[in-house]
């Protein structure tokens, strides 16, 4: 029995669903936490502060700008005079 060409046709687009990639399925990206502390002013007296918190942090296995993320406003920035 000979081939008609409607067979050929249904088998290469069979073979050519089979062959198609499935599609990808986006990841979310995992949030990073963010931290930090309110110091009082810009003063040198208070970094400090923020280089015993980041010390702690790198303690606790928290690398800045790789797990974590963090924030280091000043008091009178946020707080009301």
């Amino acid at each position: 029995m000979p081939r008609t060409p409607e067979i050929g046709i249904a088998l290469a687009l069979a073979l050519g669903v089979l062959a198609a990639p499935l599609p990808a399925q986006a990841q979310r990206p995992a949030k990073v936490p963010r931290a930090g502390i309110i110091v009082p002013t810009a003063s040198p007296l208070n970094q400090h502060l923020i280089e015993a918190f980041r010390q702690g942090l790198r303690e606790l296995g928290y690398i800045e700008g790789q797990n974590i993320a963090m924030e280091f406003p000043y008091g009178t920035e946020r707080l009301p005079q």
